[in-house]
């Protein structure tokens, strides 16, 4: 289909929502949008008629997801970063970046040298990996979570420069503790290059938190997690999350990682504006529970979790869509809320909102078709069909 029409449902487009409205897509992108009445159908065009209940929103951008499915961005196969594009649009994601982990630097050059390549060649009909967000191994041991310790390295300059040019320039966020000895350098480097710094697995005071904003930091790791919590003597880097504007501030809302109440007090405090959801998944998501591995370590993973042996949360298995339901749920936000947080934010933030994000005229056709239950009907990746749900005619 190059050229198709979706009609007869809510349509939150960039500007504003159409209760009853349509999309026109040609040619991967969106041509048209607006109110139902003002929609002209040539005989020749597909039209995809739905039910008036069901809403359309722009596919969600995950920055934070290893895998999916028995793969994992830390395989280093094209196999595996295939499995993760082609899983990722039945729960809503039409974006992601392939999210590395601390280990040898041998096993995250293969990863970055593979996910760097693969871009390069990826399938349109697929969810599209934007970039390689590098969570580690530039990280403090005192907050390392289920980071391998032993792999965990001072921030260098000169090794990023490496890793960025085996990445083909595909690294778009990195994740690091800035207190670490280099860490603003380092900072400083990843701005001046258009790179997003990122604070996590971080043990950094308020005030360092402070230095790091100033050398370029806009950005924050799986808030709560990883992180020097508050007291009312030292804010920590849960307590600049919630007070500088200038930082992005990625959740999970599983309800694990953190209770719904402190994803409500989150919410209330930065705001949609700031904040943006994510998923941390493993390659046990969408799998049955039982044993599975990160990073060399075995991962235990129930109907709800995943965790260490020793009892750390070790990433998730949640998936966007329910993302979505949580926060909804714990936070009583609007739909525009949730636009913000899992697509207008992350790409505004990796720099591409002129092609993703929101529903415009121009950009990439990545779309997302909710029932009333808001369970994934189907998806678009670049207006190429990713996803159907069975019963959708």
């Amino acid at each position: 289909m190059k050229t198709f029409i979706i009609n007869n449902l809510m349509v939150h487009s960039e500007k504003e929502t159409y209760k009853d409205g349509y999309i026109k897509v040609v040619d991967g992108k969106i041509a048209e949008v607006g109110p139902a009445s003002q929609c002209k159908q040539d005989d020749d065009t597909t039209v995809i008629t739905l039910p008036s209940e069901y809403q359309i929103i722009p596919g969600a951008i995950d920055v934070h997801i290893h895998g999916a499915a028995k793969a994992d961005a830390m395989d280093a196969t094209s196999e595996a970063l295939s499995t993760m594009a082609k899983t990722l649009p039945k729960e809503g994601t039409t974006s992601f970046l392939a999210t590395t982990m601390t280990q040898s630097a041998d096993a995250i050059e293969s990863a970055l040298l593979n996910a760097g390549t693969y871009i390069k060649e990826q399938n349109e009909d697929h969810a599209e990996i934007v970039g390689i967000h590098l969570e580690g191994p530039f990280i403090s041991p005192a907050r390392k979570g289920a980071q391998p310790e032993d792999f965990i390295v001072d921030p260098d300059v000169s090794l990023f420069k490496r890793w960025q040019l085996l990445a083909h320039n595909h690294i778009k966020l990195v994740t690091l503790a800035p207190e670490q000895p280099n860490g603003l350098e380092l900072a400083r480097h990843l701005k001046e290059t258009g790179v997003v710094a990122s604070i996590g697995h971080s043990d950094a005071t308020y005030d360092q938190i402070s230095e790091a904003i100033e050398a370029g930091t806009t950005h924050v790791t799986h808030l709560y997690n990883g992180m020097r919590g508050l007291h009312h003597r030292e804010p920590g880097v849960l307590g600049a999350a919630y007070l500088r504007d200038e930082l992005f501030v990625e959740l999970i809302t599983d309800g694990i990682h953190c209770r719904p109440e402190m994803v409500k007090l989150a919410f209330d405090q930065i705001t949609s504006n700031r904040m943006i959801l994510i998923t941390d998944s493993l390659r046990a998501k969408w799998l049955e529970k039982g044993t599975y591995d990160l990073g060399g370590q075995d991962v235990n993973v129930d109907e709800t979790k995943a965790t260490l042996p020793d009892g750390t949360l070790a990433g998730s298995i949640l998936k966007m869509n329910d993302a979505i339901k949580n926060t909804l749920q714990y936070t009583g936000c609007s739909m525009t809320d949730i636009i913000k947080m899992t697509a207008e934010n992350p790409a505004k933030q990796l720099r591409i909102f002129d092609r993703k994000g929101s529903i415009e005229v121009g950009k990439d056709a990545d779309l997302v078709i909710l029932n009333e239950e808001l369970d994934v009907e189907m998806t678009f990746c670049r207006g190429k069909l990713a996803y159907k749900k069975e019963n959708v005619k």
